[in-house]
């Protein structure tokens, strides 16, 4: 049962699980990080280092590497999942029948299960009914938080328990949570903002100034506050750290995969091109794909996420979805149309 200080579990070792285990591993004794690849998890079990995602940064002594499932998950107070979404449903199937009735499943990953157009609350329950949901989110580069920079963070649960277990594992040392129980809203914000951050990417990319990406974050952030309030997510949310706040980060600094990948289509390249470039996983590219029906499914308008996605899918020019969001009809910031005379 869980202690004073919690046995932690996380499933990932990309450069976001391995920052969070090692920040972890910096408060608290027993801290585990899982890998699906036995090769990788052996070279960071030896060398001390995730030289593939986050290198120069030290693996604490404490933090224990292995890719085996059972050794991974047994006997954790808190098992935190951070692996692509496309792993998402996966992971959580294979963990649940490992699991013990007082062991606590969170997540740190964002994105919607592009099979589906799930969110992944949803994915939980249907996989492990029952368990309370859980997501830490919130404006956060890997390298910053690996590097001890400080950082904060909004952990999203209808229950208190789960709450504080995640704050007695990750709230210290330079890293702050704040409690939210709006798992819906926080799981948006965290999602479309990599949407927006491809459109202020593009817009950089394409040269078209400082004016144009102050538009297109402040137009992205009504964006999803409509569809917020379609689906019934808090305004407040998406004015926090998981909203405003990681829409800010993503769409303003170079450490974001989801700008950089902006960057280099608003410069010609291909989409092909520019995910080879980056090398690692760029969740907003495939958020893009379901964004559009997320949309017409709530019945509201997001034209800055439909021209993303008519730029990474449909083959439409960047300057030709810039024109085509220039000549939208005006409109007040409310939302109501007011004419051209």
């Amino acid at each position: 049962m869980p202690g004073d200080a919690p046995r932690i579990c996380v499933l990932g070792a990309g450069s976001w699980g391995t920052a969070l285990a090692i920040h972890a591993a910096r408060m608290h004794p027993d801290v585990v990080l899982w890998g699906r690849d036995p090769g990788h998890a052996a070279v960071l079990e030896r060398s001390r280092e995730n030289a593939r995602y986050l290198p120069g940064v030290s693996l604490p002594a404490n933090l224990r590497i292995t890719a085996d499932r059972e050794g991974a998950v047994g006997e954790r107070d808190l098992i935190l999942v951070v692996v692509p979404t496309s792993g998402f449903r996966e992971t959580i199937r294979w963990v649940a029948p490992l699991l013990q009735p007082w062991q606590r499943v969170a997540w740190a990953t964002k994105g919607l299960e592009m099979s589906t157009g799930s969110w992944l609350h949803e994915v939980l329950q249907e996989e492990l009914p029952g368990q309370p949901a859980a997501v830490l989110s919130g404006p956060s580069f890997a390298g910053e938080v690996a590097r001890e920079q400080p950082t904060a963070l909004t952990i999203a649960t209808g229950d208190p328990g789960l709450a504080a277990l995640v704050a007695r594992a990750f709230h210290g040392r330079a890293m702050r949570l704040y409690r939210n129980s709006d798992v819906l809203g926080v799981g948006l914000g965290g999602a479309f903002k990599n949407v927006l951050a491809i459109a202020a990417g593009i817009s950089d990319g394409a040269g078209f100034g400082a004016n144009a990406r102050a538009a297109l974050m402040t137009r992205g952030l009504a964006e999803l506050q409509r569809l917020g309030q379609a689906v019934g997510a808090r305004s407040e949310t998406l004015t926090g750290l998981s909203g405003l706040g990681d829409l800010v980060l993503t769409c303003t600094d170079d450490q974001s995969r989801n700008r950089r990948l902006g960057l280099y289509l608003g410069q010609g390249f291909d989409l092909d091109t520019a995910k080879a470039r980056i090398g690692q996983a760029v969740e907003g590219a495939e958020t893009a794909r379901v964004a559009v029906a997320k949309a017409a499914e709530a019945g509201v308008e997001m034209p800055i996420c439909a021209e993303v996605h008519a730029v990474l899918y449909r083959g439409r020019p960047v300057r030709e979805a810039v024109r085509r969001l220039l000549e939208r009809d005006p409109v007040a910031e409310d939302g109501q149309a007011f004419g051209r005379g």
